[in-house]
């Protein structure tokens, strides 16, 4: 069984993807409702509520975890994986974490050789994981940031097909704009594919690709090659958490997957 987990409801864009792609697997999708956003948070705090969800999706079965949130993968992935895992499987353990900068970061360096943008939460962007992961790749490539802050919590409130959001966007990639031409976009948030078309619109000549379809490919490369994770049984399913109910969650929720789903409250 996979898990799969972020601060909000951005993470069923990934999962969305990763269930095209991956049709037989059991899923258990996790969204920390109740803290969502994680970008202003301190790092102790965002490893503390993602090492939680981490406790939560094991104890459901999970054996592997995808960090569906830039934000925990860039302030929290490695001390899960150096300290977390180990200290509670022990050293021989066969659970494991893995986060989605990296996969995104690979992708986009192999397709582009100019400028690269990234636009994420203030946590993403101040940890600089992408831009580390993209000179990892190649140390010439030019890499631009624009913190984003204020699209989370509108996509969250419901408002991401909304004209305020092409405002205060278009502010955004303006600001990103002086930095430095790019000729990538990295959406370095898993709720920005909810408005990846607004944001094709405002950068036509940028190529842009959908985290979550990255995402999804590089999972499924990894379970061809640990089949240790892969499902064994005929019926797939999938379950949905969430630490929180929203006024408007549902339809949200829905809006995200094009499906109608069953959601759990959970406390962590």
């Amino acid at each position: 069984m996979i898990g799969v987990f972020d601060s909000g409801l951005g993470g069923l864009t990934v999962l969305k993807e990763i269930e095209k792609q991956i049709p037989d697997e059991d899923y258990i999708y996790l969204g920390d409702t109740l803290h969502v956003p994680y970008g202003n948070r301190s790092d102790e705090a965002i490893y503390d509520l993602t090492s939680k969800a981490c406790d939560f999706l094991f104890t459901k079965g999970c054996s592997l975890i995808i960090l569906a949130c830039n934000t925990a993968t860039a302030k929290a992935l490695r001390r899960l994986q150096q300290e977390y895992l180990p200290n509670h499987f022990g050293s021989d353990h066969k659970n494991n974490i893995l986060g989605v900068i990296r996969p995104v970061a690979e992708y986009v360096a192999q397709k582009s050789s100019g400028g690269i943008g990234v636009i994420g939460t203030r946590g993403t962007i101040n940890s600089e994981a992408y831009v580390v992961e993209l000179k990892n790749q190649n140390e010439s490539l030019r890499v631009v940031q624009q913190a984003t802050p204020l699209l989370v919590p509108l996509i969250e409130e419901g408002w991401a097909k909304s004209v305020e959001i092409d405002t205060i966007l278009a502010k955004y990639l303006k600001e990103l704009d002086k930095r430095g031409k790019v000729k990538a976009l990295i959406l370095g948030c898993t709720h920005y594919p909810l408005i990846i078309d607004k944001i094709r619109v405002q950068k036509p000549d940028c190529f842009i690709p959908n985290p979550g379809e990255i995402v999804a490919h590089s999972l499924h490369d990894y379970l061809l090659r640990h089949p240790e994770y892969q499902n064994k049984k005929n019926k797939p399913i999938t379950e949905y958490y969430v630490t929180d109910f929203s006024e408007n969650f549902n339809e949200i929720a829905e809006q995200f997957l094009n499906k109608k789903i069953n959601i759990n409250k959970v406390a962590l």
